[in-house]
């Protein structure tokens, strides 16, 4: 008897879960952007950290492909947000710097990949920082009251969002009193809307939502689009909840790099949540995860084995660390040493959601065959431009020459100061950019030297107006 009442049990244990998968695997496949802060190419265990303990971002890495060469769209946040979200080489909105908090923001005209998606019947949400500008509160009170406003995550595409305050002089205060994790949940907007004060440290906050829309939507029929941007480990540097400051504290490891170190793993643990849900859930196999970083490492962060850090366009301050798991179409504990890049992301998820995007004009390819077929894509010139950032925000001194440009086609990569090429760099031979060869290569040099100055004279839309 109790041997039959076991296999009745069993029988609806699993005729419920393949019910469940049935119901999330008629869908298209749900979308789930990680992106951190400041996170350097060797600030992940799974990137060669010897310092910091990454074990769910590492047991997630194992489950898709890594990418060795995979790069932000710029030095410095904001661009490099704008590229993700357009496709599109920060410089054709003018985003040359991190936004002011003040009047840039993401131009209104731009299309952006939220936009498309909801219009192809994708529920959209955003969680976490912006910094694409119209979240002061004069910008979402005064959408709320029909008067001026810069446009801000829901004129952008988003269904939802839940973000931090972004103005002065908020931000400002939070970050000089070393305050924007332990209390940022005092200063929330969600949906244009000022939320009560919430004492709980901004990481979890994000979590918590992230898991609570995921376990939402979940019910309904539309597939969903969700971006989480973690603010970590961007300063400030603040001692993580236990038990990851205890952690390194037991390791000798002491003041900013102390900090450092336990957001990183306090982040790490936050994402472990929100991916274990999507698989108790029976989402998992559904929904194709994408996790990076928008520029390389700040003062405390790694750069793993390349030159330069955050502000600087070698290879330190570009290269991200970055992984796409999408489980039954991307191989497990795969490598990729082909060429990703922020502006790839809006054509990729569109071509897995089975968009048509043929009359955009993005310049961003798809890398769905590197991801789902181990294939080579075509061979395009990247291109960065940024304005120069003299404050070097990684340790030491800032490598000179100095750069503005950057155009790179292969293993080949220029950098100049404005039209003026200053160094060149075979990236197969060197990859640590000691080698200026310069002056040695005349057609490599005269072609991307051509290419950095049609993209100069391109037109462009505005952010600062």
């Amino acid at each position: 008897m109790t041997i039959l009442v076991l296999i009745f049990f069993l029988v609806i244990y699993f005729s419920c879960k393949s019910s469940v998968n049935k119901k999330t695997h008629n869908k298209p496949p749900n979308i789930l952007i990680l992106l951190a802060d400041d996170l350097g190419y060797g600030d992940l265990s799974c990137y060669g950290s010897q310092s910091i303990e990454t074990p769910n971002l590492d047991a997630l890495a194992s489950q898709g492909m890594r990418f060795t060469r995979f790069y932000a769209g710029s030095a410095v946040c904001s661009p490099s947000r704008a590229c993700l979200l357009t496709g599109n080489f920060p410089l054709r909105v003018n985003a040359t710097r991190h936004f002011d908090d003040k009047e840039m923001h993401l131009p209104i005209e731009t299309v952006t990949l939220p936009e498309i998606l909801k219009q192809n019947g994708y529920t959209t949400g955003h969680i976490g920082k912006w910094h694409l500008g119209g979240l002061r509160p004069m910008d979402f009170e005064g959408r709320l009251n029909n008067k001026r406003a810069l446009p801000g995550p829901q004129q952008h595409g988003f269904d939802y969002y839940l973000a931090n305050i972004e103005g002065e002089p908020i931000r400002s205060m939070l970050i000089n009193d070393r305050k924007l994790y332990r209390e940022g949940g005092k200063y929330l907007v969600e949906n244009d809307h000022r939320l009560p004060e919430n004492d709980e440290h901004w990481t979890v906050i994000k979590a918590n939502k992230a898991i609570e829309l995921v376990n939402k939507w979940n019910n309904e029929t539309n597939p969903y689009y969700l971006q989480i941007w973690f603010d970590v480990p961007h300063t400030p540097y603040e001692p993580a909840p236990e038990p990851h400051l205890s952690k390194y504290q037991a390791l000798g490891c002491e003041g900013d790099q102390l900090y450092f170190r336990s957001m990183v793993s306090h982040m790490d643990e936050q994402i472990g949540r929100i991916i274990q849900s999507l698989k108790e859930t029976g989402q998992f196999e559904n929904t194709i995860i994408l996790f990076s970083s928008d520029n390389g490492p700040a003062f405390q962060g790694n750069p793993g084995p390349f030159k330069g850090g955050k502000t600087d366009l070698h290879e330190g301050g570009i290269r991200v660390p970055a992984f796409w798991v999408w489980k039954g179409h991307i191989q497990e504990n795969s490598h990729s040493f082909e060429i990703g890049h922020f502006v790839d992301v809006f054509p990729t998820i569109c071509e897995i959601a089975n968009i048509d995007i043929s009359k955009s004009k993005i310049d961003g390819q798809s890398i769905l065959p590197v991801l789902t077929l181990d294939q080579k894509i075509k061979n395009r010139t990247l291109l960065w431009q940024m304005d120069l950032y003299q404050h070097f925000q990684n340790q030491g001194e800032k490598p000179k020459p100095y750069s503005t440009m950057v155009a790179m086609k292969g293993e080949w990569k220029m950098l100049a100061d404005s039209l003026k090429a200053v160094e060149l760099f075979n990236l197969a031979q060197d990859h640590r950019e000691i080698y200026n060869l310069l002056g040695t290569e005349k057609t490599i040099e005269d072609s991307l030297s051509q290419s950095i100055a049609r993209f100069i004279a391109e037109p462009k839309l505005n952010c600062c107006k």
